[in-house]
């Protein structure tokens, strides 16, 4: 008589295919467009919402991303965000604005996800939830100027 060996391999996940996710975080963040303000490098900024701050010096530069994390188990309704710049050397703040925000979800493709919303702030519109087209067009010229070019075949 011959032997026969079973094996058996068990998931926890529903699926037969693995799942990778794509790394989604909670967060919120804000696009700085920094014209039309005198030198503001090395000023330090505060980024607050949902009972979290971030605080921080800005580099130098015509647009600055900022970024908070959110815990993970943050829902839609976040409330008010906050946004203050102030020169360096202290003093008042030079940008002080807040506005009331509803988080987007984003899925990881596996199930999960996370809630999120970008800003964006320009001296003219202040700190708003809709992204000005001016902002995009520097945000882009901004990823341009650090790629580096290409060589020639």
């Amino acid at each position: 008589m011959s032997a026969v060996t079973v094996t058996v391999t068990a998931s926890a996940c529903g699926g037969s295919e693995p799942c990778a996710g794509v790394g989604v975080t909670s967060q919120v963040g804000v696009m700085f467009l920094q014209r039309g303000y005198t030198d503001l490098a090395g000023a330090s900024y505060e980024l607050c919402a949902g009972g979290r701050c971030v605080r921080d010096t800005l580099e130098p530069g015509d647009i600055t991303r900022l970024s908070l994390r959110l815990p993970d188990d943050v829902g839609p309704d976040l409330g008010a965000v906050r946004f203050r710049v102030t020169p360096k050397g202290g003093g008042s703040p030079e940008i002080d604005e807040s506005v009331d925000v509803k988080l987007t979800r984003q899925s990881d493709g596996c199930g999960g996800g996370a809630y999120s919303k970008g800003l964006a702030f320009t001296r003219q519109g202040g700190l708003t939830t809709k992204v000005p087209p001016v902002v995009t067009a520097a945000w882009r010229d901004h990823l341009r100027s650090l790629a580096s070019p290409s060589a020639s075949p």
